[in-house]
């Protein structure tokens, strides 16, 4: 077995062949035990046992998001020369496009559509071996990201089999099972660690291309998890004066960029749960630290561990923490946050936000996380505790909610559901992902950012409390609206739906019970 197919792929263990498995068994509507099962049985054993490892799960076994793939899709629609290709049920790949498109892509997706009979016969990998062909064109593509989604990855689909190159264009083949990625933000680091992974060999190999963006001399950091555009910037400002400089930002948006970005004197692990991408860095032999610059207090702690890690000098590293610390705390003390919050999101800087917005000067009383807990992520976790705030990772909706309830707060940032309930009990709410985490946050220039959007909501208590007036009466649930009478409650139809709900929870416990003696 070669290097690709032990790291990239991690598919087929040496020596085994892979079983035969039914595609009623590895159908959409499965279940994800049932699916994770075939797909050991069909060879992919060594890839869910590293993603197990990886991506720890629990207290659950996933928290409620989007499927994960569209993580992985949406890091190689990004990049610049990139072709992606889906091999996975049609549904699931229509609305994979769909949320790409709806998100601002503007690439066209591949697709290699299967049946019963390509998938079992073989043929669909044959035929996915095709597509690959006919899409390397070198004048077009320096690379193409071949994705398996839950149905051929349960299958036993064995894109370690792809040539690593074809026509000079680079194949990266990677599954991303819903069963296997527990969110969207983990599957953004399984490409970019198979990318890492392709591109550190070839610079084992010998001088590799410098990358357009890469202009300056000065020692780099390179910066891990996805960022505000502008906060790269501002990072370079903080480092200046210890010489160094913000290097490439991973997931990249070209392929030179890896180079950039395996050459860093040190790796900043913004986002700390890039597990794959880490190892990666650790094989290249590139420290890393965790945290980021964001707030007085966790500018200071992230350049000292810069300058210690890279060997500055003391007099370098002190001028850029007074510079930096001066410039925030003017920054937040001009445009201070009132108010008790509660923080939850999926994105992975949910910790981070979190302490800048303690720094502000609100109160805040919970985070919840659907990523896992790292040691990277330790600082940032401390941190918060020290200060009260209730710290969740791998947070289920049901304790954001269970938060929202316990803490009463005058702000709820969170997911789509969160931010819903929150506004029906009049609680002034924002959405994480399209509100807070596209804003800088980091530095001088974060200091301020989130103050005037928090501070505007948290004044509108009045207008969401005027609303909640108005439409009170209109009903909950199944008598929401307006009715010309009184709603009659199908008493029925509600007990027939809660029996076989009971009786599929019933199926799925005698699943997991032991049989025989």
């Amino acid at each position: 077995m070669s290097e690709r197919e032990g790291i990239i792929e991690r598919g087929t263990e040496q020596g085994s062949e892979p079983d035969a498995v039914s595609v009623t068994d590895a159908s959409c509507h499965g279940g994800a035990e049932i699916l994770s099962d075939a797909a050991k049985k069909a060879g992919k054993q060594t890839l869910l046992e590293q993603y197990a490892k990886d991506y720890p799960t629990g207290p659950h076994d996933q928290p409620q998001s989007m499927c994960p793939a569209f993580g992985s899709l949406r890091v190689g629609l990004r990049m610049k020369r990139t072709a992606t290709i889906l091999s996975g049920s049609a549904c699931c790949v229509y609305g994979l496009t769909f949320t790409s498109h709806f998100y601002g892509a503007k690439r066209n997706v591949g697709y290699v559509p299967f049946n019963s009979e390509t998938l079992v016969t073989g043929k669909l990998f044959e035929d996915i071996k095709e597509a690959v062909e006919k899409t390397a064109d070198p004048e077009r593509y320096d690379a193409i990201v071949v994705t398996n989604l839950c149905v051929p990855t349960a299958s036993g689909v064995p894109l370690r089999l792809l040539p690593d190159t074809i026509n000079g264009v680079r194949i990266i083949g990677i599954d991303v099972p819903g069963f296997g990625v527990p969110t969207h933000a983990e599957a953004k680091d399984i490409l970019a660690g198979a990318m890492l992974n392709f591109a550190r060999r070839e610079a084992e190999q010998g001088a590799v291309p410098r990358a357009p963006s890469d202009q300056s001399d000065l020692p780099k950091i390179t910066l891990l998890g996805e960022m505000f555009p502008a906060d790269p910037i501002g990072i370079s400002h903080l480092l200046q004066p210890m010489g160094l400089t913000a290097g490439a930002v991973v997931p990249t948006r070209e392929w030179r960029e890896l180079y950039t970005a395996l050459d860093g004197a040190a790796v900043a692990a913004i986002h700390p749960f890039y597990t794959a991408s880490i190892r990666e860095f650790e094989a290249a032999g590139r420290p890393i630290v965790g945290s980021a610059p964001v707030g007085a207090e966790g500018a200071a702690d992230w350049l000292e561990a810069i300058g210690q890690t890279c060997g500055i000098a003391r007099e370098k590293i002190d001028a850029a923490k007074n510079g930096a610390v001066g410039a925030i705390r003017g920054a937040l003390s001009a445009m201070p946050i009132k108010g008790r919050i509660t923080l939850s999101g999926y994105e992975g800087s949910e910790l981070l936000v979190a302490r800048l917005l303690c720094e502000s000067g609100a109160d805040v009383r919970y985070v919840g996380t659907a990523c896992p807990k790292t040691k990277w992520s330790d600082g940032d976790r401390e941190w918060l505790e020290a200060r009260g705030v209730e710290v969740r990772f791998r947070a289920s909706l049901e304790t954001d909610l269970a938060a929202l309830e316990a803490f009463e707060p005058d702000l709820a940032i969170g997911t789509t559901p969160v931010v819903q309930k929150a506004k029906e009990q009049a609680t002034p709410a924002l959405y994480f992902t399209n509100l807070i985490s596209a804003r800088p946050i980091m530095g001088p220039a974060g200091a301020g950012s989130l103050a005037q959007v928090v501070n505007a909501a948290i004044a509108g208590k009045d207008r969401f409390e005027t609303m909640r007036d108005f439409f009170e009466g209109v009903g909950h649930g199944d008598t929401a609206g307006v009715w010309e009478g009184q709603p009659k409650i199908n008493e029925g139809f509600r007990a027939k739906q809660e029996r076989k709900l009971a009786l599929a929870a019933k199926r799925a416990a005698d699943l997991k019970e032991p049989v025989g003696c």
